[in-house]
């Protein structure tokens, strides 16, 4: 009977202390209105810090409208009068129209999305399923390489496409890609590899496959998500690249986009600022739609890989 009183007594406090602890945090809890202030806060600061950043794009979007003595003088972001001459004056400035330089960056993009695509992919699948010797050394020499800023190697690249008579070329510009240059997207698809599983590569060398048809019918068809954000950084990267541009192509009639925006500017002073604006939005338009239809990629091949 006591055994049962002492019992009853121990299980009365344990579960008054189990009511006090949880009244305490229920009082610890911020009430609603309180979640509300604090979400209404942040989202008020995230949208005056949206705003900052995208100042400067509305703004040059707006000055494309607006005639070249305004640019300067009126800073609204609504163009009191809305003037198309700088569209069809920019597009026929230079001396080729500007549909040409489209036309050039167009060919250098794909020539280097088709380059990092297949070769950095390769280059990926042989460090992530391949057993060599000399393996883990490579990989490492391979990162290393990231760290090497273009300026360092610009000057040797210059000697040796000029000695192969490659400048005013786009091949400086595409080979490079075809020979896996780019190690942070090998590091991306390696990472990509290591996260499928190595059974279906024994599965399908027990149906007969040897590494070449297990990359295209195993790991390619897999690895959608990081081809696409692979796909996605060459793009823009690509397309918005001015010094190794700069530097490769000096003939106008091969200058690519960023090269021919360049000429605008005028050293004595005399500086098309509204065409040069007005090509600017229209040279962002293709990074806009890559971005646009491409984003739901980017964030899954970026999470997929092990890359936070």
């Amino acid at each position: 009977m006591t055994d049962s009183l002492v019992l009853a007594e121990k299980s009365s406090a344990s579960a008054g202390q189990s009511s006090s602890t949880s009244r305490r945090r229920e009082h610890r809890k911020p009430s609603a209105a309180k979640r509300r202030a604090r979400a209404v806060v942040k989202h008020t600061l995230l949208i005056i810090f949206g705003l900052i950043m995208l100042y400067p794009l509305l703004w040059m979007l707006a000055s494309s409208f607006k005639p070249s003595s305004l640019i300067f003088r009126d800073p609204s972001l609504i163009p009191s009068t809305v003037d198309l001459s700088n569209y069809t004056g920019g597009w026929n400035a230079l001396s080729h129209p500007f549909g040409h330089y489209i036309m050039n960056s167009a060919i250098v993009v794909a020539g280097s999305l088709l380059g990092n695509l297949i070769a950095c992919s390769m280059a990926a699948y042989a460090f992530a399923r391949l057993n060599f010797r000399g393996r883990k050394l490579l990989f490492a020499i391979m990162l290393m390489t990231i760290m090497l800023p273009i300026h360092v190697i610009i000057v040797p690249q210059y000697i040796l496409f000029s000695q192969l008579q490659w400048i005013n070329t786009f091949l400086p510009l595409i080979v490079p890609k075809l020979l896996a240059t780019d190690a942070f997207f090998i590091f991306l698809m390696v990472q990509f590899f290591r996260g499928i599983p190595k059974e279906l590569d024994e599965a399908a060398r027990l149906d007969g496959c040897g590494h070449i048809r297990t990359y295209f019918r195993i790991m390619l068809p897999l690895s959608v998500p990081a081809l696409a954000t692979t796909a996605i950084f060459t793009f823009i990267w690509t397309w918005n690249d001015f010094f190794s541009q700069l530097i490769f192509l000096t003939r106008p009639d091969m200058y690519t986009v960023p090269v021919a925006l360049r000429t605008f500017v005028d050293a004595t002073g005399q500086t098309s600022w509204g065409p040069l604006f007005a090509m600017s939005i229209v040279s962002l338009i293709p990074i806009f739609l890559v971005f646009l239809f491409g984003q739901k990629y980017l964030v899954k091949g970026i999470a997929t890989t092990g890359i936070k």
